[in-house]
């Protein structure tokens, strides 16, 4: 047995010198000759630091070396199917130097320890230590029945070479040659766009992913967010944009950074994407993700219950691209992520945009509450834009009101909008989606909601994104204009300096707390400003754009007022 593993060493040493490649040239040459720093004071033999020919460990290819004898904490992911058990095979074999416990120059062959030039230890990231909680999980099965139930790793008869198993095991070897360095840290495959990662992972939609296909380079400001990679580029960056298979910051899934957030704002800061969301989710309105660590998992349930907010829960890195959709359709940038539907149940990827919004901002406890008190109070924003409701903004279908004459075109009585039409980073520079913005409730534009408040476009500008200013307050407008009725909305918006939130709600009224008669056109009075009428706050709606309403406001008693 011990002829045969001394005639595979030879064979594959020569080989390697035929081949223009071998180990004298790395750093695991640790003889005296070798390149490196760590290195033998004066010992001339190569092999001697990991083989002998005689009186060698039991261990295949006839090691030289003792079992670190070590317990090591192991990776552990929610979403990794593997089942990885203490290092085994070839993996121990590299622990015996790179869990740091073992000098490196103790070998079985020798009396005394070789001695070594510096540090005699494995140091620096070489050393792996024995929790590898935060590195690539090894010595675990991997076989069709994990293929099958990950779904996102490829079949085990495809690695046949450069990566392949180890008695059905994936072990150090499969990604990592010890004698040849060919691709820099003795990797069997090129790093340049995952190559090596991609022999066995096949991530749902990364192939027309942002992600795999920009060609962005880094403008030279800021923290270099490639610092040990000689690519240049998102795309040849690929899996390790994020990821890092050891000594990660962030061990749960292998990410660079230990806070979630980071391994996406080293490059959407401006200095590799083109857009700042570094800057936007630092305004005083905005999904908050800094405070925030470890809480958000990708098998949460939905809907969400701890309440946090990470950009993963919004994004799926792996699938995210710049494809465009129309209202109400999920776009590339939000393509594959988790959410609810209309009904209240999770969806493992959204197919409409408000599906993700959903899995927050419905049935999830802690929302916060809204800061205008309604007659009706409603925080479940399912429920509020449900298509039987007696009024709501189209965001799930078409609005209930068929006679909408101050929308402005290409906007009609059958559009649909999108939540992050009013809800998105305001600024003509931010990046699309509700990152941050200025203004309250992560508004795309001005929204006033206090009372007395001199009409403007500026203090609209919300509304007037889809809504015609002169329509809504001009001499021919809507709501009493025209045919010899008052244009209520020029009475009280701009004469009185009435806010539009007094009377209207902006998402909808539940039709469990709400009908057709008192809460169409998205009425639902704020209380701090419309008060009673002999014990009534009413709007009646009498059809053909007419009403009554039934209430005390600026000092006019409406008992009723009609238009």
């Amino acid at each position: 047995m011990k002829e045969n593993n001394l005639f595979f060493l030879i064979i594959l040493f020569t080989t390697n010198i035929v081949l223009g490649q071998s180990i004298l040239n790395t750093v695991h040459n640790l003889s005296v000759s070798g390149p490196g720093t760590t290195k033998a004071i004066s010992e001339s033999e190569i092999c001697i630091f990991c083989h002998t020919p005689h009186n060698s460990s039991p261990r295949k290819p006839l090691w030289n070396r003792n079992d670190p004898g070590s317990y090591y904490t192991l990776y552990n992911s929610s979403t990794s199917n593997a089942n990885p058990g203490q290092p085994d095979g070839s993996s121990i074999l590299c622990l015996s130097c790179h869990d740091g416990t073992i000098a490196i120059g103790n070998v079985l062959s020798r009396s005394s320890d070789i001695a070594i030039r510096g540090i005699p230890t494995v140091h620096g990231p070489a050393n792996l230590s024995t929790d590898l909680s935060n590195d690539h999980p090894v010595s675990f099965i991997y076989n069709s029945s994990l293929t099958s139930t990950d779904g996102e790793l490829k079949n085990p008869n495809t690695l046949t070479g450069p990566v392949y198993l180890e008695n059905g095991k994936l072990q150090c070897t499969s990604c990592h040659d010890p004698h040849l360095n060919i691709y820099d840290n003795f990797l069997v495959a090129s790093r340049q766009q995952s190559t090596l990662c991609l022999y066995c992972h096949d991530k749902n939609g990364w192939n027309s992913s942002s992600h795999k296909t920009s060609n962005k380079t880094w403008n030279g400001s800021g923290t270099d967010p490639w610092p040990n990679s000689n690519y240049t580029t998102v795309s040849q960056n690929a899996c390790e944009n994020c990821h890092t298979p050891h000594n990660a910051g962030g061990a749960v899934r292998l990410m660079k950074y230990y806070r979630e957030e980071d391994n996406c704002l080293d490059c959407h800061n401006g200095n590799v994407a083109s857009t700042n969301i570094e800057r936007d989710i630092t305004q005083q309105w905005k999904h908050n993700v800094f405070p925030y660590s470890n809480i958000h998992d990708p098998l949460e349930t939905i809907p969400v219950q701890n309440r946090h907010v990470e950009c993963v829960d919004c994004h799926n890195p792996h699938m995210v691209n710049a494809s465009g959709a129309t209202a109400p359709y999920a776009n590339g940038f939000i393509q594959g992520v988790p959410g609810e539907d209309s009904n209240g149940n999770p969806v493992s990827s959204i197919q409409y945009q408000y599906e993700l919004c959903y899995k927050c901002h419905a049935e999830s406890p802690d929302k916060p509450g809204t800061n205008i008190p309604r007659q009706i109070q409603q925080t479940n924003v399912r429920l509020e834009f449900d298509l039987s409701n007696p009024s709501f903004h189209p965001v799930e279908g078409p609005g209930k009101n068929n006679n909408v004459p101050s929308l402005i075109s290409p906007y009609t009585e059958s559009s649909i909008i999108y939540c992050t039409d009013c809800h998105a980073s305001s600024g003509a520079d931010a990046a699309k989606g509700p990152h941050g913005s200025i203004y309250f409730h992560l508004l795309k534009y001005n929204y006033e909601t206090a009372d007395n408040t001199p009409e403007s476009y500026q203090a609209y500008e919300l509304c007037y994104q889809c809504h015609d200013r002169n329509t809504i307050i001009g001499t021919g407008g809507m709501g009493g204009g025209g045919g010899g009725m008052r244009n209520i909305h020029k009475i009280h918006v701009r004469n009185e300096n009435t806010p539009c939130s007094a009377c209207h709600d902006s998402h909808g009224i539940s039709s469990s707390q709400g009908n057709s008669t008192n809460n169409s056109h998205l009425i639902n009075f704020n209380v701090s400003i419309v008060g009673f009428s002999n014990g009534r706050r009413e709007y009646i709606d009498k059809g053909n754009s007419r009403g009554s309403c039934y209430l005390y406001c600026h000092g006019e008693n409406h008992n009723p007022k009609s238009y």
